[in-house]
């Protein structure tokens, strides 16, 4: 089953993929809540690169590290990566007025309700929103 989450930012679309995929960009914004962090990212923006990131609660009682790597690249408009699961993640982004919509779409996991990775993932893409309009 696929997931999607959106979001609408204020900003270039240069301004949209640079801050998606530039590490120090993701540490600032690549989390679900206040409480986590992300200490550390890498992108190798070419088809078979690789996406990682570590994501952890801030008083490091869990956390794990994201690896995916990149099937399809479209500049300023599609991203793809594949995750170590094998799950696929496509990320579109499409320029209208007011701004940059990034559409996320995902395959779902078996582990955690729909609802909560629905959340989670969409939580991520507000800080995004937050981070980017703020800097």
């Amino acid at each position: 089953m696929n997931i999607t989450v959106s979001v609408i930012v204020k900003a270039s679309l240069e301004q949209a993929w640079k801050v998606w995929l530039t590490p120090e960009h993701i540490k600032q914004w690549n989390f679900a809540s206040e409480d986590w962090e992300c200490p550390s990212a890498s992108v190798d923006l070419r088809i078979g690169g690789q996406l990682a990131s570590r994501m952890q609660a801030k008083d490091g009682s869990f956390g794990f590290d994201l690896v995916c790597t990149f099937t399809q690249i479209v500049e300023y408009e599609m991203l793809e990566y594949e995750m170590e699961d094998g799950r696929v993640v496509e990320v579109k982004f499409r320029e209208i007025d007011g701004g940059i919509e990034i559409i996320e779409t995902f395959d779902a996991e078996d582990s955690n309700p729909i609802e909560m990775q629905q959340a989670g993932w969409q939580s991520i893409l507000n800080n995004y929103k937050r981070y980017i309009e703020n800097s």
